[in-house]
């Protein structure tokens, strides 16, 4: 048995100091990249490593890209392999933001192939609700080979996106707040609003009132009502920069929804071609 979804703090405790299961603490801010850090320093769930979300879970920025551009393949392997993840690895991925952050390294883990990989349900803070113990002991990781595979999750790119708007069957879930995809507030790119066509379903009602997922049986009513008569595969999910729309693509294999793609570069990549039509809060 392994865990491909969502995983509860019972759950993983009896497995803390198991070699055979990497558990990455992926905490982060984007108005202070380096806090997430610090907090990890300071505590966190014993044997875990730290994954930096601009560091080691995106490459650099180019001028056609969002502000969090995958990594290459390689350099996921590379990374991967240095933080002892080989094919019979259990990985548990966490943060402190309802998984908002930790979500694209589940992504990034299913995309090169490797299936068991899960969230935290609740996160430390549900970790630290049902009492279980944090450390500032830093782990010592003895690295594996990771190879990757086939992958389990899809990517739209730009220029199939604005194909797939012209054309019937395909629909687009945007996962921002309601303001920032009416074009009301921009607090991050330089260009405000939506694309054509995309349906709003905030992040947020991913979640209960203590942040943890919803039932499968109530995440499946609030996706099956979005999609209609869309098949998963012709759906795809974005954010703002490719990062949190990670997390709804968690909830809808949790809801038994799957096939749905990442449109990795979202609002930030769509917005660095002038040419690519934007609805604003004027329109």
């Amino acid at each position: 048995m392994y865990y491909d979804r969502l995983i509860s703090p019972l759950a993983l405790i009896p497995h803390i100091g198991d070699d055979n299961w990497r558990i990455i603490d992926c905490r982060f801010s984007l108005g202070a990249p380096d806090a997430g850090f610090q907090g990890y320093l300071e505590n966190h769930i014993s044997g875990a490593l730290y994954a930096h979300l601009e560091d080691d879970l995106s490459s650099p920025v180019r001028m056609d890209t969002g502000r969090h551009p995958l990594p290459s393949r390689k350099a996921l392997s590379d990374k991967f392999s240095a933080w002892g993840i080989d094919s019979a690895t259990q990985v548990v991925v966490y943060d402190t933001s309802n998984g908002m952050m930790a979500a694209r390294l589940w992504w990034l883990l299913r995309r090169m192939g490797h299936a068991s990989v899960a969230l935290l349900d609740g996160g430390l803070a549900r970790w630290l609700r049902e009492r279980y113990p944090l450390t500032s002991e830093l782990p010592v990781i003895r690295p594996r080979r990771f190879v990757a595979d086939a992958p389990l999750e899809q990517i739209i790119s730009s220029e199939d996106l604005l194909t797939q708007l012209e054309a019937t069957g395909h629909l687009l879930i945007d996962v921002r707040a309601p303001e920032r995809y009416c074009g009301e507030v921009e607090p991050l790119d330089r260009i405000a609003g939506h694309i054509p066509g995309a349906l709003n379903i905030p992040l947020q009602k991913n979640f209960d009132g203590e942040g943890n997922f919803l039932p499968p049986a109530q995440l499946k009513m609030i996706y099956q009502q979005a999609l209609c008569d869309h098949l998963p595969q012709n759906v795809s999910v974005m954010c703002g920069s490719g990062v949190t729309a990670c997390l709804t693509l968690l909830a809808m294999r949790v809801a038994g929804i799957n096939g749905a793609s990442l449109y990795a570069g979202s609002w930030s990549e769509w917005i660095t071609d002038p040419q690519r039509p934007v609805v604003t809060k004027a329109d």
